[in-house]
């Protein structure tokens, strides 16, 4: 059993570390980016426009091939598809740091993402196969999503820290001997696993995906430059809408789909989807709005907006820990609400501050906000990969991560969009952040209604379904790990 491969409880537990490892970077390198978007701008000469695409190259990557980076671990071995990961994704760190223009920086996000993809499903899936005892399952998953949003929340004080003394390219630099590391420890610690019937490849799946997301990010994203009703805007938006409904299609006739559409007939699970999407939407667009205004409109440094923005990092830290802890006691529900709660409050003060909104009315409300994405993380993984069998943890994972990627994308590119289409910065934020305010007010209305005993009977149904399909279908059966 993995359980007791390597050395027994001590092993594991640095099995986990190791794991977190990559997730922390990655999950950072989301939100280090923000702080350091001015400095990159006056740099490079690059445009509103050139600043989303900065962001977003990296997450739509990411969202785009999650789901097909979970099926290659379990299909070649979960260890060696995490090493090629850690590899690729400190190459693109290493060429983010040296390019030099903004068309080969968005380039080398690119490099980043698809490293990336191929290390937090990967890495979770470990974890989850690695922990069989589900309460001590239980509270790996909730550290692993506590690093999350650990991560997420000191990126943007790093980002302002390294930009100011060291200079932007320097939050690149700080991957590289971290992955180094990783790399080396995950050869001598991390087992290697994979599935026993390993999922079939979708290709036309998977190219459906990268067709609905690039076609619609590209449309939302430069729509303000060449116009809503422009022949190319509508004919993206045309193409989303024919490869969603080409998706929808096709993976409801292939036995081993990229995308289990059978896993949104469970509440829990499509609930977590939902409000992943919206809390990271709303997270994204927090840290890119937040860093023009604070920049942009009230004139600070990037080191001093990276210290503003540092009691969101604070109490996501503290946060995120409790609510894995709250979660594994008393359900998702109480951290769900809570996020959504505190996160729309926040919206809807942010959208009424301006140039001499007092510098304490930011912090309290920074603070509140980090106390809101610090609650959300972990109930999210959790329900997305508790009561699924086993073999479909590494699926489920990656549904989650996908999820926190489109919504990560999206948030920039609409909050971006909003901004870039009014006169000014200072005239667009507040319609902003009124979109936030409903991305967020989803959160903790979905937090009752997928916590409900009615939701929790349609999870067991699906898990009942899904532990009864057959092996043949690569679906059921238990992971052979070596």
């Amino acid at each position: 059993m993995a359980n007791d491969l390597g050395g027994g409880a001590r092993h594991r537990w640095l099995v986990l570390a190791i794991c977190c490892t990559s997730l922390l970077v990655v999950s950072m390198d989301i939100t280090i980016v923000n702080v350091a978007l001015p400095a990159i701008r006056a740099d490079l000469a690059a445009s509103i426009t050139g600043l989303q695409w900065t962001v977003d190259a990296y997450t739509l990557v990411l969202a785009c091939f999650l789901m097909l980076a979970g099926a290659t671990g379990d299909r070649v071995g979960r260890r060696r598809t995490f090493q090629v990961g850690l590899a690729v994704f400190g190459l693109g760190s290493l060429l983010c740091s040296l390019a030099p223009t903004v068309g080969w920086l968005i380039a080398a996000r690119v490099v980043q993402g698809a490293g990336g993809t191929m290390l937090n499903p990967i890495a979770l899936s470990i974890v989850t196969n690695v922990f069989t005892d589900p309460r001590e399952r239980a509270r790996a998953i909730g550290i692993w999503g506590s690093v999350v949003g650990i991560a997420l929340g000191l990126g943007p004080v790093l980002g302002g820290v390294l930009t100011e003394t060291v200079g932007w390219r320097a939050i690149f630099w700080v991957n590289v001997p971290v992955v180094l590391a990783a790399i080396a420890l995950t050869a001598r610690f991390v087992p290697d696993s994979r599935a026993a019937h390993a999922r079939r490849p979708d290709p036309v799946g998977q190219a459906l995906v990268v067709v609905l997301l690039g076609s619609l990010t590209t449309a939302v994203i430069e729509a303000p430059r060449l116009g809503w009703t422009s022949a190319v805007i509508v004919g993206l938006g045309a193409v989303a809408l024919v490869a969603l409904a080409a998706l929808l299609w096709w993976e409801r006739r292939r036995r081993e789909p990229l995308l289990e559409l059978g896993f949104f007939a469970s509440i829990p699970f499509s609930g977590a989807t939902v409000v992943a999407v919206c809390a990271f939407a709303a997270f994204g667009s927090f840290l890119f709005l937040s860093t023009l205004y604070l920049q942009d409109v009230r004139g600070l440094s990037a080191l001093a907006a990276g210290l503003v923005l540092l009691p969101a990092a604070v109490t996501t830290t503290v946060c995120a820990p409790l609510s894995g802890r709250l979660v594994g006691s008393r359900g998702a529900r109480p951290s769900l609400v809570t996020a959504g709660v505190a996160m729309t409050v926040v919206a809807v003060v942010l959208t009424q501050v301006g140039p001499a909104t007092p510098l304490w009315v930011l912090l309290v409300a920074f603070a509140l906000f980090g106390v809101g994405f610090g609650m959300v993380n972990p109930p999210i993984t959790n329900t997305a990969v508790s009561g699924m069998p086993r073999a479909q943890a590494g699926v489920a994972a990656a549904v989650a991560s996908t999820s926190r990627q489109v919504g990560s994308t999206f948030g920039v590119a609409v909050s971006g969009t909003v901004v870039a289409a009014a006169a000014s910065v200072g005239a667009g934020l507040p319609v902003a952040w009124g979109v936030v305010v409903l991305a967020t007010a989803v959160v903790g209305v979905l937090g009752v209604v997928a916590t409900t005993a009615r939701a929790r009977a349609s999870a067991d149904r699906v898990a009942a379904r899904f532990a009864d399909e057959p092996s043949p279908a690569g679906r059921m059966t238990p992971d052979h790990v070596t």
